[in-house]
């Protein structure tokens, strides 16, 4: 039985991680963390910093926000206990202390924990390797009203995964609207939609001369993140120190 510490425990994908680890027999959560824990309707400890935390579990399931990433890593790596962390909208500060962390215990770190997510990363490298610099590279990304970080975690990943495989890294572009000039071929488009309630949609386009080649993900329910969260908690708690990611998971 996986002992898990909930941080983020009273957000939207915490409180969804909790439902779904009630409805599982292989692992538990044991205690929470959240800055609004005087106001938690859930049955295990909630606390509002890591030092308060009393029970001793076996690995971290982060779903919360950049600024609490380093007091989660100061925890995990004093207490050598492995984290999940699913945050976004990371700066390189924070992910060079992620990656430093990682030296001393088992980090688990993806911006995306879909299984389909991390498959059409595959589908899109290989796409690329094929088609690239003929067709040019866009990706569109569409999320709910309510997210907070543009571009999306996911839609960097892909552009980064793409990248991995070109020759030269191309440049990002966010904002062609300031620009009157021809569409480097060296470049990846990334364009950002904030609407409704839209959980996740994700869509690589490979334009080429009279054809053009699309990779798309559609997320229905927050559910399969939860689901690879958990996943990756109980997969996490053997391993030794290191970065690790879904890659691991799907080979």
């Amino acid at each position: 039985m996986t002992q898990i510490l909930m941080n983020g425990c009273l957000g939207r994908m915490g409180l969804m991680i909790t439902d779904s680890v009630s409805e599982r027999d292989d692992c538990d959560i044991i205690a929470g963390i959240d800055y609004k824990s005087p106001k938690s309707p859930l049955a295990f400890p909630v606390y509002s910093h890591f030092d308060d935390v009393k029970e001793k579990p076996d690995v971290i399931i982060d779903f919360s926000n950049p600024s609490a990433i380093p007091s989660l890593l100061k925890y995990a790596t004093e207490n050598k206990i492995p984290a999940v962390i699913c945050t976004t909208g990371l700066n390189e500060d924070i992910l060079d202390e992620i990656h430093a962390a990682s030296e001393i215990v088992p980090i688990f770190f993806s911006a995306n924990m879909s299984i389909g997510v991390n498959l059409i990363c595959e589908l899109a490298k290989k796409a690329a390797d094929i088609l690239y610099p003929d067709y040019n590279i866009e990706i569109i990304e569409q999320h709910h009203n309510q997210k907070l970080d543009a571009p999306s975690g996911t839609a960097l990943m892909i552009a980064d995964e793409i990248s991995s495989v070109l020759p030269k890294k191309p440049a990002y572009e966010y904002d062609r609207h300031s620009k009157r000039e021809k569409r480097p071929v060296e470049q990846i488009g990334i364009h950002s939609v904030r609407a409704g309630t839209i959980v996740g949609e994700h869509e690589i386009i490979f334009g080429g001369k009279d054809e053009i080649v699309k990779i798309s993900h559609s997320a229905m329910s927050r559910e399969i993140f939860a689901t690879g969260a958990i996943n990756a908690s109980i997969f996490l708690k053997d391993q030794t120190p290191g970065m690790y990611s879904m890659k691991d998971m799907i080979k």
